[in-house]
């Protein structure tokens, strides 16, 4: 998929299908996570793959909304201290799904402790945040529009309203 259509039609999936994701694609949206750039290449993450039911369960009560972690095909938990290095990694992650026509949306945490408890950390570390992945229950055709004609149709604030020049 061309880059800038995998950006302007990207959308938060929360509904997923019952359809594991190929362990291909489950590589390439960690290694695009791995690739991102950072601070002196620092690449202060690590990523946590919540597999087991028990511990899944325990993580969706910590986020904001339970039912994208319990639905997914697959949760990632970023833990790193950079807000922005964090940011673009995850980013990174969201269209590389997108672009093997894989659905994501990332989650907020609500309860801290909870969180951590969850994914047995140390409370030192930080969740940057629970991405949760899977193919849309509702089948998605990104070529179906342009990009233009997909950031036209966003829900977002116009390029007048956020630029300035001095």
């Amino acid at each position: 998929m061309d880059a800038w259509l995998a950006i302007a039609s990207r959308r938060e999936v929360r509904d997923y299908a019952p359809r594991d994701l190929p362990e291909d694609v489950v590589r390439t949206i960690l290694d695009a996570g791995r690739l991102a750039g950072s601070a002196k290449n620092r690449q202060p993450w690590r990523f946590l793959l919540v597999e087991d039911d028990e511990a899944r369960e325990r993580l969706a009560g910590s986020v904001y909304e339970p039912a994208n972690v319990r639905g997914a095909r697959l949760a990632v938990a970023i833990v790193g201290r950079s807000g922005f290095d964090t940011g673009r990694c995850a980013q990174n992650m969201l269209l590389a799904a997108w672009n093997a026509g894989v659905g994501s949306c990332p989650n907020g945490i609500a309860d801290r402790e909870a969180a951590h408890a969850a994914l047995r950390l140390r409370a030192d570390d930080e969740i940057a945040a629970v991405l949760t992945f899977g193919y849309p229950a509702r089948e998605r055709h990104p070529e179906r529009r342009t990009p233009e004609e997909w950031s036209g149709r966003a829900d977002r604030k116009s390029l007048g309203e956020l630029v300035e020049q001095l």
